[in-house]
């Protein structure tokens, strides 16, 4: 199941998600849709009740006399976590998760206006501020797309509609309001672009689909004004094909580009596509951080210049992390290309699953990559460690409909091709060109670089495609037992005849440990090195290490070894390092004596994204390294 179907691809040629079932095993991310659908979700619906996001609702029908509370965007909140209890009933009845969802569905259909609009911040009298006053952080076409969206995943999970009458209630009234030629608006908060593509999709009505391409094009006249943070902050400067740039709020920017790619894919319009990779690729080569984080900027939220990359600094918000892996996987669609999944995975084992805790009730709303042990912040937003909820909490709902739904992003297909877009233990069932397809994923990845594949049920002339990560160093294909060297195109290796029903295909790739430098045009890492095991970024963190890691020295030339501890992301390392003696003095005169490494010590390092589960210490991705 996923929100990103398109309806074109045959025509264009594109790639196409799986037209079938995918059901998760016991791999990492079936595990961490348990936890989701056992921990996560069940937290997060309590939060909506003791924050007041629900009761935001309830008191436009008389349920509570309430004033208002949380953000004016808080109704979206709402929606996410309503979007997750649809996928998750979708693959396991859950009482619990069922009256939730009825008195949800319930709740908002008592709300709506007659005319089908529906915010709490907005509807009552004494409402925080008028209708449809404030484009640029008003929200209310933000929370209108998260309502649809909850919708489609009711459709598609349940097949049930009673959500999405609500939901196109309100899409007619955005339609009647803003779709025609006379209006200047779009949204100062990018989301509904996509949800409306999505609409389009599910119901072929064309209107939401000719709304959704008219706010990507009218983006750029500068109608939403400078705000606090100037027009780029609303990625208003310049419209979506006359900038290679992404600059301004890094959610919005990645939202509004996978809306945009959502109406490329709908209307085969190139010049939209020709913008968004250049776009892209200045976010992977100048302005994304070794996790997949985006955003370097606290002030606003923002993507900084090229090369701005400040470990401790980072703000890399997981709501971005997840934009960038929406976008990622609409690229991919577009274009085929396999360094899109790569991107995609980089995101999700790191900047997105350091999201949450290991226990599933706790969250990181920024995702820095060095934390101090004298970490001080005034904002809730760059805590020194997971918070159970946040005043603005847009990530745990984020999170939650993102693991309910993962399974749909693991395949691809074209014509009789199936693409394995990312690994993980699951069964795939899906209607190719040339047949039915069904196949079983057995591997540990990322925690092991074995992959087998076994054909249950196919046909003897389609081809799976296996993507080979950038990252990788060294890999091995086997069918039936026998070693190929199979054919690498566009990071993809193509294995005619291998979906022939009973093969049985094996990819190993080699996960050694690697040291990488940054750019050296990054000023803030250089010098140092980071350690990366498959798509795994590693840190140290002070809670694994006896010594200071703010004094650690890592000796890049020496061997890393698995430990033998583990985590659920893989082993933690050990490597060498040594660890300089104390100099209190902030600045002095240059003596080679005074940087001298002093103490060898061996130093261990965990995946970045299991830090912080223990007591809140010192953290860093990026180490002095005693040669470069």
């Amino acid at each position: 199941m996923t929100t990103a179907r398109p309806t074109q691809a045959s025509r264009l040629g594109l790639v196409t998600p799986v037209k079938g079932d995918v059901v998760l095993g016991d791999g990492t991310l079936g595990l961490w849709q348990r936890r989701n659908r056992q921990t996560t979700i069940p937290h997060g619906i309590e939060r909506l009740e003791s924050y007041g996001a629900l009761d935001n609702l309830r008191r436009l029908i008389g349920g509570t006399d309430a004033p208002f509370r949380g953000p004016v965007f808080a109704d979206s909140d709402v929606h996410k976590v309503l979007e997750a209890v649809a996928w998750e009933l979708g693959h396991e009845e859950q009482s619990d998760f069922r009256a939730f969802y009825e008195e949800t569905v319930a709740l908002l259909t008592a709300a709506q206006d007659q005319d089908g609009y529906l915010d709490s911040a907005f509807q009552r009298a004494d409402r925080v501020q008028e209708r449809w006053t404030d484009f640029a952080s008003g929200h209310e076409l933000y929370c209108a797309g998260h309502l649809i969206q909850a919708a489609i995943a009711s459709v598609r999970a349940l097949g049930d509609d009673r959500l999405l009458a609500v939901a196109s209630r309100t899409a007619d009234l955005i339609v009647r309001l803003f779709g025609g030629a006379e209006s200047q608006a779009y949204p100062g908060h990018p989301e509904v672009e996509y949800a409306l593509v999505e609409l389009y999709r599910l119901t072929g009505r064309t209107e939401y689909l000719d709304t959704a391409k008219a706010f990507v094009d009218r983006r750029g006249s500068g109608w939403l004004g400078r705000g606090a943070f100037g027009t780029a902050y609303f990625q208003d400067d310049a419209s979506v094909r006359e900038t290679a740039v992404m600059r301004g709020h890094a959610v919005r920017a990645l939202y509004l580009n996978s809306g945009a790619t959502d109406v490329y894919l709908e209307t085969g319009d190139d010049t939209l596509l020709t913008a968004l990779k250049a776009q892209w690729d200045d976010m992977v080569t100048r302005r994304s951080y070794l996790t997949g984080g985006t955003g370097s900027r606290h002030r606003d939220e923002a993507f900084g210049d090229a090369y701005e990359l400040p470990s401790d600094r980072a703000y890399a918000e997981t709501c971005a992390g997840i934009g960038a892996m929406h976008w990622a996987w609409r690229m991919y669609q577009a274009t085929g290309d396999a360094q899109y999944g790569d991107f995609f995975e980089t995101a999700l084992y790191n900047v997105v699953a350091d999201g949450t805790s290991d226990d599933g009730a706790s969250f990181f709303y920024s995702n820095p990559l060095q934390l101090r042990p004298d970490h001080i912040s005034v904002q809730e937003e760059a805590a020194a460690r997971r918070l159970d909820w946040y005043f603005c909490a847009c990530c745990p709902p984020n999170l939650m409909r993102t693991f309910a739904s993962i399974e749909g992003y693991l395949a691809g297909t074209r014509g009789d091709e199936l693409q394995l877009f990312q690994y993980t233990r699951s069964r795939i069932d899906t209607a190719l060109d040339g047949g039915r397809v069904v196949l079983d994923v057995d591997t540990d990845y990322p925690v092991d670089g074995g992959i087998l594949i076994t054909v249950v049920e196919g046909f003897d002339s389609g081809t799976l495609a296996l993507r080979l990560p950038g990252w990788s160093t060294g890999h091995s294909v086997t069918v039936d037992g026998r070693p190929i060297e199979a054919a690498l195109e566009n990071g993809w290796l193509h294995l005619p005849g291998a979906l022939a029903t009973g093969t049985v295909v094996r990819l190993d790739l080699d996960l050694a440990p690697e040291v990488l430098s940054g750019n050296p045009r990054i000023d803030a890492v250089r010098g140092s090195v980071a350690v990366r095991r498959g798509p795994i970024v590693y840190c140290l963190e002070q809670g694994d290490n006896q010594a200071d890691i703010d004094q650690v020295v890592l000796d890049p030339t020496s061997p890393i070894a698995l430990s033998g501890d583990t985590t659920q992301l893989g082993p933690i390392l050990d490597a060498v390092g040594h660890v300089r003696g104390d100099d209190d003095r902030l600045y002095a005169g240059w003596d080679a004596s005074s940087s001298a490494e002093q103490t060898a010590s061996q130093v261990r390092l965990r995946p970045y994204a299991t830090w912080g589960n223990g007591r809140p210490g010192a953290m860093r991705v990026w180490v002095p390294a005693a040669s470069v």
